[in-house]
């Protein structure tokens, strides 16, 4: 409400957000959060800083001012996560394993966890089963739905890998990013502990093998799980006592039963020939009776025509048949492909170069080099074809076997200089994207090293057009993004890689993926020495280093670390030895040195002096000043922090400046001072409120109600330590205890 209230008065004056800061002596990014709603509790002064800014007066400053309470008196709630894909239109059959299904809705006593196991193989209808019963079971499941594919037989062995999948449910579950922890076993605790009790569905779509699914179950019985794979997953089956539920093809009666539910029940009826023959041809997979179905309603043929074209087609295909099942089912991939306009079957061959797992309706633009607003009816006529799924609004996802298919035909059918020019854009397409939505994140980031040339003709990249959009474009995009960037180390274009890895690295660090950070990173070492970039192949190592030090190993961490430091002394990159200073100080201070840690700060201060980086030099001189402090060297620290907190001024960056509110916050308190430390850390809350960051803004109230503590007001301290415990709480954060002693000491 207050957001748009907010935007609402800006945009009557016909200022831009650059003007209201301005005017209001605050910073554009948290007139951006304001708008959006990501700061939810504004503070009084910055709400009077802003009506005064409009000259609001009488009872629009009245509804403004009351607008800005409501939303601090009335935190958003936490969702109920319902993240099932749509039920299937005209399931048919499974009698037998839906009510085995129905069985677990009431777990036995005793049981660890409830699990049941669907297998079977390609196209066979496990997944379609799954969330068949899971709608139907929804009812049952009051705390919510999880999903995740899994991924376990895409076809470039591409699989989801846990702390992915834990990731993305403990996302789904409402915990911010700054309160996930960094390792897997950390994760899948504060997972575990986030179900425990809850009546929730999880469903596990895909996996390849037991391995993958044991970090993604409850630790209680109270929530169900259905697992699908082409694997029988025996380790389950034996180790937590899973259900196992095996799927077979349909019936011949199922089969004729599904086509009835998708045709008209006449038609079926008044044919049993050409039923029986298109049933034989599709094998009894309900992946390709399905698409046998949608080519009777698009061709409006007669059920004799289609089952003629179709034994045609498998005697074209013949070479395929291997007296597998599932390569019966090419053949009518290759009649249901047949019935596709031109440019409906153009796109179909190009999406098989895109190595998913999900495709959005700008990629599809870009890799076909057609606008978006022609691209949507192809889309559709794939859609209406059965040869992809609309996953969710404007995002698409195709059966395995489908890209398989598609990427043969593309591979017969499009020449060298056509598939070149179509990856080439879908790489462009997304790195100028993850570029554009980087910057928009964090526009005060260093320029990037190696520019970006513009995209290739028909490209056109995705543009988010405030923070919220771009890191929700990044969440929908992630996986995507490595994938892609995997495709560009496959086919050659390093630099590409590199500029990936970049794009990415901001929005890893937000929300704290330190595997992807990892391995975009290791992608981009053999990358960047192959271009001959010493000063990439640095960057990498100490990116892959940060990455090691968030989940504690050290080892690697500083093997990393000694790397970069050579290669960027070889290139003679003094910024680039100065952040690689700077990691090395964080990684001396989580090994408890501070005094390796003042002297990797002070060498980081003296490369960006040599550099000429003055706002990576004050975050550096604020680094030595918070080491001098941790030390006992008081009047050190403070000039430090004082110089820094100059420079940060210079370049209007709060985020900066509240860090270094904090520093001198925390010099005063240990030289004695809680007064002037009181001073310190009530500007750096200010400045974490402006800026929207809670997490930090918590740590900071905690040693404010210290100071206050230190200083004799117990009930200042008292009402700082309760503003923190809100937040951790909020934040599900492990320091929510040591508030809690505090209060009850």
């Amino acid at each position: 409400m207050f957001g748009r209230l907010l935007r609402g008065h800006r945009r009557r004056q016909g200022w831009t957000q650059e003007d209201l800061a301005a005017k209001a002596g605050l910073s554009v990014r948290a007139i951006g959060k304001l708008e959006a709603g990501r700061i939810a509790a504004p503070r009084p002064q910055t709400v009077n800083l802003l009506a005064a800014a409009l000259g609001l007066t009488g009872a629009d400053r009245d509804e403004f001012l009351a607008a800005a309470a409501a939303s601090d008196d009335q935190p958003a709630a936490a969702g109920v996560p319902a993240q099932l894909p749509p039920d299937v239109s005209g399931f048919a059959g499974r009698q037998t394993q839906l009510a085995r299904l129905d069985a677990l809705l009431a777990a036995p006593p005793g049981r660890a966890v409830t699990v049941a196991v669907l297998s079977g193989t390609a196209g066979v209808g496990k997944t379609a089963l799954a969330i068949h019963w899971a709608h139907r079971a929804a009812s049952h499941f009051p705390d919510g739905q999880l999903y995740v594919n899994l991924r376990g037989f895409d076809p470039g062995g591409r699989l989801t890998p846990p702390i992915e999948a834990v990731r993305g449910f403990l996302d789904a579950l409402g915990v911010p990013p700054d309160a996930v922890p960094a390792s897997l076993d950390s994760q899948v605790g504060l997972y575990r502990s986030k179900v425990a009790g809850r009546r929730m569905l999880i469903v596990l779509d895909n996996a390849r093998d037991a391995d993958q699914v044991r970090p993604l179950l409850p630790g209680t019985p109270s929530s169900v799980v259905v697992v699908t794979s082409r694997d029988r997953l025996t380790g389950l089956v034996a180790g937590v006592g899973a259900e196992p539920v095996m799927l077979d093809p349909l019936s011949t009666v199922e089969s004729r039963d599904l086509l009835a539910r998708r045709l008209d029940p006449g038609q079926v009826d008044g044919d049993p020939d050409a039923v029986r023959r298109i049933v034989a041809a599709c094998a009894r997979l309900p992946l390709a009776l399905t698409i046998a179905a949608a080519r009777v309603r698009q061709s409006g043929f007669a059920l004799r025509d289609v089952a003629d074209e179709l034994g045609e087609a498998g005697q074209r295909l013949d070479v395929l048949d291997t007296a597998d099942r599932t390569s019966q089912v090419r053949a009518v991939f290759s009649w249901s492909y047949a019935s596709l306009s031109p440019p409906a079957a153009r796109l179909f061959r190009l999406l098989g170069l895109h190595p998913g797992p999900e495709v959005s309706t700008p990629a599809a633009a870009s890799l076909a080099g057609t606008p978006p607003p022609e691209i949507r009816p192809l889309l559709l006529e794939l859609v209406q074809a059965n040869l992809l799924a609309e996953q969710s609004p404007g995002r698409y996802v195709r059966h395995d076997l489908l890209g398989v298919y598609a990427a043969e035909r593309c591979r017969a059918e499009d020449g060298d200089g056509e598939r070149a020019a179509a990856v080439r854009r879908m790489l462009d397409h997304y790195t100028h994207s993850a570029y554009h939505a980087d910057r928009v994140v964090y526009p005060l980031r260093d320029p990037i090293r190696i520019p970006l040339d513009p995209p290739a003709p028909g490209t056109t990249p995705e543009m988010p057009a405030d923070e919220e959009r771009a890191l929700a474009w990044f969440d929908a995009e992630h996986a995507v993004l490595l994938a892609i960037q995997r495709r560009a180390a496959e086919d050659g274009f390093d630099v590409l890689v590199l500029q990936l890895a970049w794009a990415l690295r901001t929005f890893h660090v937000y929300r704290g993926y330190r595997a992807g950070m990892a391995a975009v990173w290791r992608a981009a070492i053999p990358a960047a020495r192959r271009i001959g970039r010493l000063d990439e192949e640095a960057e990498a190592h100490r990116c892959v280093a940060l990455a090691a030090t968030y989940v504690d190993d050290y080892d690697e961490a500083l093997l990393n670390y000694q790397q970069a430091l050579r290669l960027f002394a070889e290139a003679g990159d003094d910024n680039g030895q100065g952040y690689t200073h700077q990691s090395l100080a964080l990684l001396s201070e989580r090994r408890d040195d501070p005094r390796a840690a003042l002297h990797h700060a002070e060498q980081a201060v003296a490369n960006f002096q040599s550099g000429g980086h003055d706002r990576a030099r004050a975050k550096a001189l604020n680094a030595v000043g918070w080491y001098h402090a941790m030390l006992g060297e008081h009047d050190q620290a403070l000039v430090h922090c004082e110089q820094a907190l100059a420079l940060l001024e210079r370049f209007t960056d709060p985020y900066g400046q509240a860090h270094t509110w904090d520093s001198l916050g925390y010099i005063h308190h240990r030289a004695g001072h809680p007064d002037r430390a009181v001073e310190c850390y009530l500007r750096a809350v200010a400045l974490f409120d402006e800026v929207g960051d809670r997490g930090d803004g918590a740590l900071t109230l905690v040693r404010l109600g210290d100071s206050h503590d230190a200083a004799g007001d117990r009930e200042a301290a008292a009402t700082a330590w309760r503003k923190a415990l809100d937040i951790f709480t909020a934040l599900g954060h492990p320091e929510a205890t040591t508030v809690e002693a505090r209060l009850r000491a």
